[in-house]
């Protein structure tokens, strides 16, 4: 324990009686030092528990046991408080022992809250006043004891009543704060503050002093031994243990009570032990409950603490990830993958059904395109068109998905019939602003496009969705950047790339590109909002939004996009291509092979059919 410097006879009045735990002294062993005025200032909040209360009562029965009471000698006074202060006898009231006991006995605690300022500053202006019985010239000692912090400020009045001579002494308990204590108490603060861990161990902010208004003080005099407190009783000592600390039977060392050991504890799993005392813990995938004993299961799965995309399975504290009938869980162990959605699904192709990761599409044979519909082909050409595509060029995409989708414009672009008087292209880019790539009539042929499409450089930083559709229908689609007159009917087509939730609203500006006829496409990956795909996507919703989960396969929705238009369907400027020409020929002798194709396919399955009809019969024979 720390060693305290000799203090004045009027402080070591107070405090050495503070030894409660010493022998009760008889009469011939009354300190005299000199009259000392003394006032208990106690908190009775609704934090003190009765039977605190009542040890906080004893302590101060104790403490006048040992003193010399007397008008002539020491007086004593005490007040409680909570949310308010009340004096339970003054400096003068009680001249004797046994009246000033029967006065504490019969105090009644207020139990409300923590006014400790309220307090200093009544024993400040009232209790130390002549009135009252304080005495001129004789010292003026507060003992302050709290189990709380205060309610309101005491730094200032406590600092104004020791300007008036009044010595502060602080004792904590428990759930007191060491700053307020340290604020309230008279300097040096280790001879005037002290804090011990509940009402039961009080007796211990006396044996922290030497008695040396009752004589020789042995612990300080002579050679004890005690490995932690030494205790001075008139004449004699004995040794002590600080709290959870047993003494040996040599009466003066001390061992730690492990209560873990000893099985007296009630921790379910795991018990952590601390001199006199202990704490509970859990095994690993457990937590512990409120009771601060028992352990539960800790379900990441049920508490949603998982990354899992379709089923999580639980185990103490960690979690799997599985995946629904036909899908398989990928390499990061948490996503899953469509094996076979052609085969799992009426996907209704005329010609081919070709699985993607998640979802499919359709192929037709070559020199026949997909229709509207998605799954029947047909021949129709593309028409002219006025097309302006919106790319995502936000952080989350990537640098190197940013390549893939530059790929996918690309092969958009290969599709498309691109002339100075056939289709036009157009390309704009967005992230938290928007940027003009090319206008609709900056390049004519497909390869100018392609090739400006490549150099584009990655924006990066937010995703302005609605932004960019403004940008779109007010300037894209105007005639200073190449679109043509609306009088010539060409048709107008607005397709926007994205990979995640806009941080704009889109509404507007979607639904009045729109009503200005443009036909508008909405193509998203990833983490792309379906709700707003759709809110963009033209009627019917099914023929103008597409979707993929991952950045891989929009290569196949450029193959599975209809951008095309019927000839018959527009008004523009059809191009008259000379049948005689190499491409027509080609295109010609493409055409040609592929119906051939589907013939020889056509005949292999009746030839198939008629020797499965001819077995048969020879069976039945």
């Amino acid at each position: 324990m720390r060693q305290f410097r000799a203090l004045s006879a009027f402080t070591l009045l107070t405090l050495a009686v503070l030894a409660t735990a010493r022998p009760k002294a008889g009469p011939e062993q009354k300190c005299k030092s000199g009259p000392v005025d003394l006032v208990f200032l106690i908190d009775s909040s609704r934090s003190v528990r009765p039977h605190e209360f009542e040890t906080m009562r004893k302590f101060m029965i104790d403490i006048l046991d040992t003193l010399d009471i007397g008008l002539n000698a020491t007086r004593v006074g005490v007040v409680q408080y909570s949310s308010q202060v009340r004096s339970e006898f003054s400096l003068k009231t009680h001249s004797k022992l046994d009246t000033m006991v029967k006065g504490i006995n019969q105090i009644i605690p207020l139990a409300q809250g923590t006014m400790t300022g309220l307090a200093i500053k009544y024993v400040m202006n009232s209790a130390f006043t002549a009135e009252e019985g304080d005495r001129p010239k004789v010292p003026n000692v507060a003992v302050i004891v709290t189990d709380g912090r205060p309610q309101d400020r005491v730094a200032e009045v406590a600092a104004e009543a020791r300007e008036k001579g009044i010595e502060i002494y602080a004792v904590g308990v428990a759930r007191a704060d060491m700053t307020s204590l340290r604020a309230m108490a008279s300097p040096p603060f280790e001879d005037h503050v002290f804090l011990v861990e509940s009402f039961d161990l009080i007796h211990q902010f006396g044996l922290q002093f030497q008695d040396k208004l009752c004589g020789v003080d042995l612990c300080l005099e002579s050679d004890h031994g005690c490995e932690h407190i030494c205790e001075s009783s008139p004449g004699s000592y004995h040794c002590l243990c600080l709290p959870g600390y047993t003494l040996n039977d040599d009466g003066k060392t001390c061992s730690a009570i492990d209560l873990c050991a000893q099985g007296k504890h009630d921790c379910e799993q795991i018990c952590i032990s601390s001199p006199g005392s202990f704490t509970c813990d859990c095994n690993k995938g457990y937590k512990l409950n409120d009771d601060k004993k028992t352990c539960s299961t800790i379900d990441l799965c049920a508490e949603g603490k998982h990354d899992c995309e379709q089923i999580c399975i639980s185990a103490p504290g960690v979690y799997t990830c599985d995946c629904n009938k036909g899908f398989k869980l990928n390499k990061d162990k948490k996503t899953c993958t469509n094996m076979d959605l052609c085969n799992t699904v009426e996907h209704g192709c005329e010609h081919q059904c070709v699985s993607t990761p998640g979802s499919y599409y359709c192929i037709c044979p070559e020199g026949q395109l997909l229709q509207e519909d998605g799954k029947s082909c047909g021949t129709c050409k593309s028409a002219n068109i006025d097309l302006v595509l919106l790319i995502d060029g936000s952080k989350s995409v990537r640098p190197q998905n940013f390549e893939l989708v530059k790929k996918f414009v690309n092969q958009v672009v290969d599709s498309l019939d691109v002339s100075a008087h056939g289709t036009r292209v157009g390309l704009v880019q967005y992230s938290s602003r928007v940027r003009t790539e090319f206008p609709l009539n900056m390049y004519h042929t497909a390869d100018e496009i392609k090739a400006a499409v490549m150099k584009v450089d990655y924006m990066e930083k937010g995703t302005m969705t609605g932004l960019a559709l403004k940008h779109m229908l007010e300037n894209s689609f105007s005639e200073a950047e190449g679109a043509r007159p609306a009088s010539r009917n060409i048709p107008r087509i607005g397709l926007v790339f994205t990979d995640g939730r806009s941080q704009d609203d889109i509404t507007e500006f979607a639904k009045k590109a729109k009503e200005a006829g443009i036909t508008m496409y909405a193509v998203g990956v990833g983490k792309a909002v379906e709700d707003e795909l759709r809110e963009i996507a033209s009627e019917p919703v099914e023929k103008h939004f597409y979707y993929t989960t991952d950045f891989t396969a929009i290569s196949t929705i450029a193959e599975n996009l209809k951008l095309n238009v019927c000839p018959e369907e527009s008004q523009g400027e059809i191009e008259v291509k000379d049948p005689c020409a190499c491409e027509s020929l080609v295109e010609f002798q493409q055409a040609t092979m592929s119906s051939l194709e589907q013939l020889t396919q056509k005949l292999s399955g009746m030839t198939a059919r008629l020797e499965q009809l001819e077995n048969q019969l020879l069976s039945r024979k």
